[in-house]
């Protein structure tokens, strides 16, 4: 496993594979130092929500830890497509009437420090750098106000998509779903303090900035595509919703590395290469 990334913001909760104990466990980000913290992301939520201080378990010892890692393990990644104009519009593609969803499986999850692979199915990989919602509570059939009480937090993500195989395809399952294609992490911010609007995402391919947007350019606000989500399948705490990207995506190839930045939450980076 890699070592520590200490590109996270501070306060921000990580998830951390811990030698000591040989399994994995939540952290608190608190400058150098990183304070574990007990309880499953619905209890943590809870607390969190309640205005009570997140249950600690110590500082973890750095020369025993590893991560991050993926910040949660989801039962399902939703994912909303063309939710910003210019990316629409990049594609030809007309503005949707309701928020357009696609799944991928949690086995296409990796995090921090992981290989996005190439398929030998396909000859051409794009890069889309989003933010992505972390649920907190069971919901189903929420309104707006519940969908927003939901929230436990955002953390960065990239929809990596065979854009040739999306090309052919009318149906988006298998250009969004190989192993390897949900890079997310490295840290959560936690909601409401984190406000989307107040911050920046920015995708760079090495050294070459490709995406930059504020995250308050959404066609359908972050409430409203909870709620929407909600009214089709129930969502439960650690489940995923990747928002949509901003203009700007493009390939990547074998030996480059990807990184998805939001200020506020880290930097999500990753090396590409091909499948084995």
């Amino acid at each position: 496993m890699a070592g520590v990334d200490s590109r996270v913001a501070d306060g921000t909760l990580v998830r951390l594979f811990d030698r000591a104990t040989n399994e994995p466990t939540m952290a608190v980000v608190d400058g150098d130092e990183w304070i574990a913290v007990e309880g499953t992301i619905e209890e943590l939520h809870q607390h969190h929500r309640a205005g009570a201080s997140l249950p600690t378990k110590g500082r973890l010892d750095k020369e025993k830890i590893d991560g991050p890692l993926s910040p949660v393990l989801p039962s399902k990644i939703i994912c909303v497509g063309l939710n910003y104009r210019r990316h629409a519009a990049e594609m030809k593609k007309s503005i949707p009437d309701e928020p357009l969803l696609f799944m991928k499986p949690p086995s296409a999850l990796i995090g921090r420090g992981d290989p996005i692979e190439l398929p030998e199915q396909s000859k051409e990989v794009h890069h889309e750098g989003e933010l992505a919602i972390v649920i907190g509570e069971r919901l189903r059939d929420g309104d707006v106000a519940a969908a927003r009480g939901a929230i436990f937090g955002y953390t960065c993500a990239c929809d990596v998509t065979a854009r040739d195989i999306q090309r052919r395809e009318s149906r988006y399952t298998r250009s969004k779903g190989f192993d390897s294609f949900a890079p997310v992490g490295p840290s959560i911010a936690l909601a409401p303090e984190f406000e989307p609007a107040d911050h920046r995402l920015s995708c760079r391919v090495d050294d070459e900035l490709r995406q930059q947007s504020r995250l308050d350019e959404f066609i359908f606000a972050i409430d409203e595509v909870i709620a929407f989500i909600s009214g089709v399948m129930t969502l439960f705490p650690g489940d995923l919703i990747f928002t949509g990207t901003p203009s700007g995506v493009g390939p990547i190839r074998s030996g480059q590395t990807v990184s998805v930045e939001i200020d506020g939450i880290g930097r999500l980076s990753n090396p590409v290469r091909q499948r084995p």
